[in-house]
């Protein structure tokens, strides 16, 4: 039996003007996409893919132009529909479902008045909408639907919003969803509950997906078929299961292995060196777009544009030495990783009977315990790491741990000196222990150059200039910023960039602990490798210890010696983080590694998670709560 196709788009060229050239954004698309599967397209930020739906949807930005190719739908032309015919399949027939959904949900409007809105927009006959938005949403299996519709956007948790945008997106039975970066803002089990949920209503519905991602792990288990894409090229196009274990092109190998992994040995990641260039440069590269941060390039390289070359009618490649690279392994010169366990058993800071409870608002509502009563210790030159789900404690213990908000109870001790609660203690503290945040580009000041970002500590006491100047090209050297970098805003640099201020401001007084949350969250993989391995030479530099909040289970495995599991404000397991991973004893432990996707593209995914009810713990166990001595 022919397989219907749904999608197909054929020499796909888009085209900007940009400072008085025709820069061409995408280039040479080709792609086709069978009703009920699933598409991945996979790159870095600024690769294109994002792109590409807004074409789907006629919303380029103004300047973008479709120069030259075709993308038909169902048999029609989609570049050529009128705005009329395109209006009426957009929502019916095409959906999607955003990255943010607590952005892209009205703030000032119930969510049973946006879904109704769009149950109108979409056809819908009125004395049907309530009824069918109560179906779509136990669809999704959101508790209780007829109160979420009553409910705000505000109300609700990151997962629930999601799912919310998951029943208007399949409110209509479409035939293509695409999904952008759906579940990137997600934590790990989160995330596996969105990704079930999704591929459960397109086998029901019988509907193609198109999953925008930059995480290829969870693309091999997600798609059927997976398009890698760089500055609006075509790199590879392969089979999902394979393209792991038999990625050809080097920028498929390149993110491959900079991403880690929660199974088998410990490697150092492979990191790419430069950054994407952006759109204003494409009209200036004459050969493949890769060449300047390719290992493997030659002068050929830059001569020409590579063609696509077709390996199987599953696997396409566009590289000109294809032939010489597929000699070489994915694990060709890997060298072994340790990672930061503690220089000496002297314990810098010690926490002793650390909680926090948040007193309610009012006699009717009950008082919160953030924070169960817990001892807490880290040695010179220790990662630990903090692991959870969204609300389970894991930033009230950092924010305690700076001083950002005020315990219930505990006593600390700085290298062995009681800390109080005066300015004296306060200033100490603050020295001693610097807090890394998780957005760089909303913690720098935009106003201010680099150079007086790095130093900012220093604004607060008597200097010269040139100690401050000093100083800052110091700091740019230890977290690898070029000298010319100090005389930049932050809006003139990469996220990559943007981090590594980040980090550097934090060490201008020499630190012993750096506490960071999620700030790896959200970062292409190779800027995530870059960032993980300077963090470990800073730590061989300065002897400094971390204390990294994360969700990544992966993240914390590749840095950290000691890992502490929280669920609902207290710690339910800790220990060696190789052990702990190996061995988790606790059922909440077990969860959070079984909802990571496996190294093996084979394996079976999501294993034995909590059914997608609600994005409250469902866990049975009668873990005794109380005192947790780490």
């Amino acid at each position: 039996m022919e397989k219907k196709v749904l999608l197909q788009a054929e020499g796909l060229n888009l085209d900007a003007r940009i400072n008085g050239k025709t820069c061409r954004v995408l280039r040479d698309i080709s792609f086709t996409l069978e009703a009920g599967k699933t598409l991945g397209l996979v790159g870095e930020s600024g690769a294109g893919k994002s792109m590409l739906g807004r074409i789907l949807s006629r919303q380029l930005p103004s300047g973008f132009n479709v120069s030259s190719g075709s993308l038909v739908f169902d048999g029609e032309d989609l570049l050529a529909a009128s705005d009329k015919q395109h209006r009426e399949w957009l929502g019916r027939r095409i959906a999607f479902i955003p990255q943010e959904p607590m952005t892209a949900l009205n703030p000032v409007l119930t969510i049973g008045q946006q879904f109704s809105e769009h149950m109108h927009r979409i056809g819908i006959d009125s004395s049907d909408v309530h009824q069918r938005m109560v179906h779509a949403l136990s669809e999704v299996l959101l508790p209780e639907p007829e109160q979420i519709l009553d409910k705000y956007a505000f109300q609700l948790s990151g997962g629930m919003c999601q799912r919310v945008m998951i029943a208007m997106a399949f409110a209509s039975e479409p035939d293509l969803v695409i999904s952008d970066e759906a579940t990137t803002a997600l934590d790990v089990s989160t995330q596996a509950q969105v990704v079930k949920l999704l591929r459960q209503m397109q086998q029901k519905k019988g509907t193609s997906v198109i999953f925008v991602t930059h995480d290829m792990g969870l693309a091999t288990h997600v798609c059927d078929e997976v398009v890698v894409l760089y500055a609006g090229e075509m790199m590879e196009r392969a089979d999902a299961k394979k393209l792991l274990t038999q990625a050809s092109h080097p920028y498929t190998r390149a993110l491959t292995n900079a991403t880690p992994e929660l199974e088998g040995e410990l490697y150092m990641l492979d990191t790419l060196d430069g950054q994407m260039p952006g759109v204003e440069s494409f009209a200036d590269i004459t050969g493949c777009r890769f060449a300047e941060r390719c290992q493997f390039s030659q002068a050929s390289c830059r001569d020409g544009v590579p063609a696509l070359q077709v390996l199987s009618d599953t696997h396409s490649v566009r590289c000109i030495r294809l032939d010489e690279l597929e000699q070489q392994s994915n694990a060709d010169d890997k060298k072994a990783h340790a990672t930061g366990a503690p220089f000496s058993d002297r314990q810098i800071l010690s926490v002793t009977g650390l909680s926090k409870i948040y007193k309610a608002g009012n006699s009717k509502q009950q008082d919160k315990m953030a924070l169960a009563p817990m001892d807490f210790h880290v040695s010179p030159g220790e990662f630990i790491g903090i692991v959870g789900e969204s609300g389970s404690g894991k930033s009230t213990l950092g924010r305690l741990l700076m001083g950002l908000e005020e315990p219930t109870s505990g006593e600390f001790k700085l290298n062995g000196a009681v800390l109080g609660k005066d300015e004296h203690s306060w200033q100490k503290r603050r020295s001693l222990i610097q807090m890394i945040f998780q957005d760089a580009r909303s913690a720098l000041n935009p106003r201010r150059k680099v150079g007086k970002l790095l130093t900012q500590m220093m604004d607060s006491r008597p200097h010269q200039r040139l100690e401050r100047q000093r100083r800052m090209y110091e700091l740019a050297n230890d977290v690898g910023l070029s000298k010319h970098s100090v005389g930049r805003y932050p809006t003139q640099l990469s996220g990559g960039q943007r981090q590594r201020v980040n980090i550097g401001r934090s060490l201008c007084d020499l630190p012993q602990i750096l506490i960071a949350d999620e700030i790896v969250s959200g970062l292409d993989v190779s800027v995530q490798a870059q960032i993980m391995n300077l963090l470990l030479e800073l730590r061989r530099e300065h002897k400094v210890a971390l204390v990294l909040i994360s969700h990544d289970l992966s993240v914390v495995r590749y840095l950290c010696s000691r890992i502490l599991v929280m669920k609902n404000g207290e710690v339910v397991e800790s220990g060696n983080t190789q052990e702990v991973l190996k061995n988790p004893q606790h059922p909440y432990t077990r969860k959070l590694i079984a909802a990571v996707p496996p190294t093996d593209p084979d394996a079976v995914w999501p294993a034995d998670i909590c059914p997608a009810d609600n994005d409250a713990d469902t866990d049975t166990d009668t873990t005794e709560a109380g005192s947790v001595s780490l």
